[in-house]
């Protein structure tokens, strides 16, 4: 059984180049997606990632639940402005 990947009380899930931030029960969730790599000895590091700060209502039309987005040239930067926007959103700041 696989272990839920949890990063500052939050869960990431990851499908292909996508990686999701937060739970689905929350109000908000963050969307990252990978949109460029490039090889660092035999791994593909991300130099180009899109972060979405997104509702999670079902009866929003998916292009009015993306609250902010910015693009950041690596994960761990992206990730970074990422816990920050769904701590900030999730406590209603």
């Amino acid at each position: 059984m696989a272990k839920d990947l949890i990063y500052k009380g939050h869960p990431l899930q990851r499908k292909d180049n996508i990686i999701y931030y937060g739970s689905f029960a929350d109000p908000y969730v963050i969307m990252m997606q990978i949109l460029d790599t490039k090889k660092v000895g035999d791994l593909d590091v991300a130099t180009k990632v899109s972060v979405q700060l997104q509702l999670t209502d079902p009866s929003v039309k998916s292009r009015d639940r993306i609250v902010k987005k910015t693009e950041k040239d690596s994960l761990y930067a992206a990730i970074d402005v990422a816990a920050i926007w769904l701590e900030r959103s999730l406590a209603g700041r």
